[in-house]
């Protein structure tokens, strides 16, 4: 991360491929949570300086989705350029929430939410963010708000 604070939403693009398509010629809607997924995965690397290959390797660490509600508005087609934007809602002692919002020239695609926990890989148990981690989280929030207590998520 270059100096200062990140910028609350992290903005990222999608072309849509012939394999996200259905028979119609429309997005079928699994594929929407393996690109919020990627999101995900690249949003770790490039905000939070923790890429996946070292989270879930050398760290053993996860952060499994335990809650998620998705709105569809429009469909998404066959070259369309999808636009991504992940806010970070709050941050728990182990979980955060993040909202995503998903846009072709301005059209709302769909809405989601999302809560993550960080968890232990040997265990399946939640861990605690450390302290860097959570500091980087809670810098994203886009209102910013005092942590939750320990006991928490």
């Amino acid at each position: 991360m270059s100096g200062g604070l990140p910028q609350a939403r992290f903005v990222t693009e999608r072309l849509v491929e012939f394999q996200h398509c259905d028979p119609a010629g429309i997005v079928f809607y699994p594929r929407y949570f393996e690109m919020l997924n990627s999101i995900i995965e690249e949003w770790f690397a490039a905000r939070n300086n923790l890429p996946f290959r070292e989270m879930h390797g050398p760290a053993r660490r996860g952060v499994p989705t335990v809650q998620l509600s998705i709105t569809f508005k429009a469909p998404s087609r066959l070259g369309d350029i999808l636009r991504f934007e992940l806010e970070v809602r709050k941050v728990g002692g182990s979980s955060v929430d993040l909202t995503t919002r998903c846009t072709e020239d301005g059209e709302l695609r769909f809405s989601c939410d999302q809560t993550l926990v960080f968890m232990d890989l040997d265990t399946g148990r939640p861990k605690r963010w450390t302290d860097d981690l959570r500091a980087r989280l809670t810098s994203q929030m886009t209102t910013q708000t005092e942590p939750e207590p320990a006991h928490d998520r």
